[in-house]
């Protein structure tokens, strides 16, 4: 470890060494090599320009000693042409020495920077590799000429004001491989930054990277040293500076995750505030991990704050572990260990009986990402005595005291209550349960609850020795009950349902409304409760003998408003219940009148009484329904009054002469395809119209008849077996017949033939 601190210090030394060097040399350099080319190029214009007006000169006066004729040439254009020469040199070296300011500049780019006292700010620095390839690179930034930090393959090292304030930023996308945060800022950073490449393996070692940073700090009128980040082991001393500027005029409070510390006890009494206002805590425990804020305030009512996150570091430890675990026989189940690290986890060794147990040897067993035992299937040797042992890059806390798992078999039912229970008002139910453990040496615990989650009736029910009894039955005892078994080792469950006769659909009631001059807001109590219950609002005037309805959109909400009504008018209205077992019982009618239209709207109600229809939608019309491939094709025509107001279409259609609802579906299209209706049946059809405001008016009811393809089927079936099975009769009966007449021919020739041969031995 010594000589690898003496090398990396020597790396340093030498990367320092370079990077002064040859960047000082480097910098001087190349602009007093970039002037000196520009100067060199302007004074050899300069003199080949006097050279050649020189030499013009001259071959002038020779042509006239030697008496050349000369009319027919301009007199005055051997003395342009230097004139002409002479100026372009000039313009040429001032674009040079223009392009030579302009790279000083490029390499010396300034980027200025604010930031508070206690905060952040990032220097964003990035790398202009040789020809874009990546290579070897030392990191070198600077304050006010002096070196702050430095970074070469992975190590880094930073001045003593700047330690554990001044990182290098990794892998984030909108900052350069070079650029470095600083944290917990003081008022003594602000100055100028410069960030330096070097290249030790190229030469020259330095190009053209690297920016000037001016940092200005502001606000620090309370705090001089805000707290730093800080990582240590735990039981070591933690200190935060936060040094006040004025300390006779300021008070400071320290908060850890913005708790006031004076409201976490077991951190409080180890604890100090120092006069200048830093913290120190001792000893530390694994618990002060967190985020430290300080906050200053003056007489003048002024506050500053400032943050530091402290990072505690420990062994892995285990933090609990039961002295017993119960696992059930023949069901999966995970054995935890319970621990805490800092560094992370990377170890976690089991043991069984004091020997190591490795899942992998095991079957049936897998670790768990967090380390834990998880068992496909207990069985009696999954019991025994456990211990884990977490490790982390710092080690061990040691083992865990010894967990002894124990595999119990799950209890089971000897009585079990029965599907179903029909019970009526006033009457007692008692649904039994019964359970004991394998072993039948523990009778297991018993538990009866509702499944909807709600409370059984405290004066109404008892538990005698696991049945349940109910006393004076009431409508709200309907529903779904369960009986729960449980033993150390699992649960289980069984469920009945309760039925109460003579419960009747109740349907709304105490109807109220108040209205204006053009609505009317009507509201009523339930007649029963029941999960998911919707209403529609029934409305029309007293002398109209159309209803319309408007469905109530929100579930539960027991009162609406109907828009679009005529002042001073009389109505009748009604509420009808719907849940999932279908259409309740409409309340009392209620009758109420709009309020009389004041003057100020009287040509409105005028224009509104002789059409009162006119904010109405009208009912869908042209109601069809085409047989195709698919089933059938239902289309209706949008409502003739209002179309531009319909929300949606709600298609429903019932089985008669039953009147059984099949379907119900809401479209936003003036079609829909019914498909799967049943054969050689009857069905009604009806299409509603939803507007925007939830009116809804409904079609004619158009009836049709499926006819039944089975039977057509069969008989076409039975008509081509039939056809098929006669071709088949008369193709067998013309072979029979033709190998008859086959036989036939060939005996007589048979005959004809010894007939012959007869006569011929007679003669």
């Amino acid at each position: 470890m010594t000589n690898r601190k003496k090398d990396m210090t020597s790396k340093h030394s030498t990367i320092e060494t370079i990077a002064t060097t040859r960047g000082t040399m480097s910098t001087a350099s190349s602009a007093s090599e970039t002037d000196a080319t520009i100067m060199n190029s302007c004074l050899c214009n300069n003199n080949s320009a006097d050279a050649t007006s020189r030499q013009q000169s001259n071959n002038n006066k020779q042509n006239d000693t030697n008496g050349t004729c000369n009319n027919n040439k301009p007199a005055r254009a051997p003395l342009c042409r230097p004139a002409v020469a002479a100026l372009a040199v000039a313009l040429l070296c001032l674009i040079n020495i223009s392009c030579a300011s302009c790279a000083r500049d490029h390499l010396h780019k300034q980027t200025h920077l604010e930031a508070k006292v206690g905060s952040h700010v990032v220097f964003n620095c990035p790398i202009n590799f040789p020809y874009d390839v990546p290579i070897e690179y030392v990191v070198i930034w600077s304050k006010e000429s002096k070196k702050i930090f430095t970074w070469y393959e992975g190590e880094s090292s930073a001045n003593e004001l700047f330690n554990g304030r001044l990182n290098l930023v990794t892998n984030h996308p909108e900052y350069g491989k070079a650029s470095v945060n600083l944290t917990a800022i003081r008022e003594s950073d602000q100055g100028w930054y410069h960030c330096q490449i070097v290249f030790p393996n190229r030469t020259p070692s330095v190009r053209n990277n690297g920016t000037l940073f001016h940092l200005a700090v502001q606000g620090g009128s309370l705090i001089k040293i805000p707290p730093v980040n800080q990582t240590i082991m735990e039981g070591q001393t933690a200190f935060f500076h936060c040094v006040m500027k004025y300390p006779d005029a300021s008070t400071i409070g320290w908060f850890k995750d913005g708790t006031p510390l004076e409201d976490v006890q077991d951190l409080m009494r180890r604890c100090h505030t120092g006069p200048d206002g830093s913290l120190s805590i001792d000893p530390t425990m694994m618990s002060d991990l967190g985020e430290y804020e300080c906050r200053v305030n003056n007489t003048e009512g002024e506050f500053q704050f400032a943050k530091a996150f402290l990072n505690i570091q420990y062994k892995a430890k285990v933090i609990y572990a039961p002295p017993e675990v119960y696992l059930p026989f023949g069901q999966p189940a995970v054995l935890d260990c319970h621990f805490r690290a800092n560094p992370p986890l990377k170890n976690l060794r089991w043991e069984k009986d004091g020997l190591l147990f490795d899942s992998y040897n095991v079957p049936g067993v897998f670790y768990k990402s967090n380390g834990s035992l998880y068992f496909s299937k207990v069985d009696e040797s999954t019991a025994g005595s456990y211990t884990c042992t977490p490790y982390n890059d710092l080690g061990t806390g040691g083992p865990s005291p010894i967990i002894s798992v124990i595999v119990l078999r799950p209890p089971i039912f000897t009585i079990t209550p029965k599907p179903i229970y029909i019970q009526k008002l006033g009457e007692t139910a008692e649904l039994p349960c019964e359970a004991i453990d394998r072993d039948g040496n523990n009778r297991p615990t018993i538990v009866w609850s509702r499944k909807d989650g709600s409370q059984l009736p405290d004066e109404r029910h008892s538990v005698n020795a696991g049945n349940l009894i109910i006393s004076n039955l009431v409508e709200t005892d309907r529903g779904m009950y369960e009986c729960s078994a449980t033993n150390e080792a699992a649960t289980i469950t069984a469920e009945t349902e309760l039925m109460i006769e003579n419960i009747a659909p109740r349907p709304p009631y105490n109807l109220t409304a108040n209205s204006t001059e053009t609505t009317i807001t009507v509201r009523w109590q339930p007649g029963y409760l029941r999960p998911n219950l919707e209403y529609t609002v029934w409305y029309r005037l007293t002398e109209s003998p159309e209803w319309r309805t408007m469905r109530i959109l929100q579930k539960n909400i027991m009162e609406a408003t109907i828009q679009n009504l005529q002042p001073g008018h009389e109505y009748e209205i009604m509420v009808l219940s719907q849940d999932k077992y279908g259409d309740g019982m409409f309340s009392k009618t209620l009758r109420f009148s709009t309020q009389q239209s004041s003057t100020a709207t009287n040509e409105a109600n005028m224009l509104l009484q002789s059409n009162p229809l006119a904010s109405s939608i009208s009912a869908p019309y042209n109601l069809t329904a085409t047989n195709n491939v698919q089933g059938w094709l239902v289309h209706w025509q949008a409502p003739k009054r209002g179309a531009e107001s319909v929300r949606l279409y709600t298609v429903r259609w019932w089985k008669e002469p039953e009147h059984f609802l099949i379907g119900t579906i809401e479209t936003f299209d003036n079609f829909y395809q019914l498909r799967h209706l049943k054969e050689d049946a009857i069905f009604q059809i009806q299409v509603i119209a939803t507007s925007i405001n939830g009116e809804q008016v409904a079609s004619d009811v158009l009836t049709i008849e499926v006819p039944s393809h089975r039977k057509t089927r069969a008989l076409l079936i039975g008509s081509t077996v039939g056809i098929a099975f006669l071709l088949c009769a008369l193709v067998a009966f013309l072979y029979v017949k033709r190998s008859c007449l086959r036989h036939l021919f060939d005996s007589g020739d048979n005959d004809g033939d010894g007939k012959d041969s007869e006569k011929m031995n007679n003669t």
